[in-house]
């Protein structure tokens, strides 16, 4: 049987037995069946979109891989892409769904990422005993972010310096790269036996967002040798070192979200920062190469 909904698809008519084979388990399961209703209806959610305005927010690239799902403003769960969960619930509710990221590229840190605008259903129809499809799951930024750094290697002159114990740089380049309609270079580190290492920091100082405020650096790579990303903090005549995710290899692109929130609140006296990425040639090895592309860091005042 099929129908179709006003927010959304209702795929076919589904027999309890038939669906269980089919759900995706949550990472959270907090929501209960509660009242007299003992058929669910069924979610289905393949994928969520983000869509960027490229002059001001730069690529539209993510690594979203859960849904947080919300019934009047409740939390039914999180699920891993893609989902299928039911919802107990018939005829119109409140639906939310927020777009979730593996925080520091850690599996067991999921959370809704806090700069995605949540995708919100006012009136969804829920029907018993139906797997139904939300439509427009797209999600964008919030409004009033600051977009303090983005490189994206499409212009000839770069926002990253090299430190003085880097032995090699950075450059732009065609081969390898992160293609997508609105990137067509990224950036490229080698390392080799006579030159192996690699540090460079965003090329200004930002000043230090209020206490609390969220402040998150997204970055896409591809490595065969791993690389870190901290931070070097300015406080007093002070430089302060602050290495935080260390990236694994990774033969395709891949994406991850730093949260530097807590440790700049750490140094509530420091004036001002700057993200730092290094590397060292890996033991053994004869030459690596690092790709980087679509660099942001990006906060939110409160």
């Amino acid at each position: 049987m099929l129908r179709k909904l006003r927010r959304g698809k209702i795929v076919n008519k589904l027999g309890i037995l038939g669906i269980l084979s089919l759900l995706t388990l949550s990472f959270n399961g907090c929501y209960k069946f509660e009242g007299d209703q003992t058929v669910p209806a069924y979610l289905k959610i393949d994928s969520i979109n983000l869509e960027t305005y490229y002059p001001d927010q730069g690529s539209d690239s993510h690594k979203i891989t859960d849904v947080w799902a919300y019934l009047d403003d409740n939390l039914i769960g999180v699920f891993e892409l893609p989902a299928l969960f039911p919802v107990l619930a018939r005829g119109k509710h409140k639906l939310q769904l927020k777009a979730g990221i593996k925080l520091n590229g850690i599996s067991s840190t999921r959370v809704p990422y806090p700069f995605y605008l949540p995708i919100n259903y006012e009136d969804f129809e829920f029907y018993e005993d139906s797997m139904q499809i939300p439509g427009n799951m797209v999600t964008t930024y919030y409004p009033g972010l600051t977009f303090a750094w983005m490189e994206d290697f499409e212009q000839s002159g770069l926002t990253i310096d090299e430190t003085s114990i880097s032995d090699t740089v950075i450059v732009r380049t065609r081969e390898g790269a992160f293609i997508t309609p609105t990137s067509k270079y990224s950036g490229v580190v080698h390392l080799t036996e006579d030159r192996p290492v690699y540090s460079a920091v965003s090329y200004d100082f930002y000043p230090m967002p209020k206490q609390g405020s969220p402040t998150m650096l997204e970055l896409n790579y591809k490595t065969d040798n791993v690389f870190n990303a901290g931070l070097l903090i300015q406080e007093g005549n002070q430089i302060i070192k602050v290495p935080l995710v260390i990236m694994a290899h990774s033969p395709e692109w891949n994406k991850i979200y730093i949260n530097l929130g807590p440790n700049l609140s750490l140094h509530p006296n420091a004036s001002g920062f700057k993200v730092l990425i290094e590397a060292g040639l890996e033991l053994g090895k004869q030459s690596a190469t690092i790709y980087l592309d679509n660099i942001k860091m990006i906060y939110r005042s409160l």
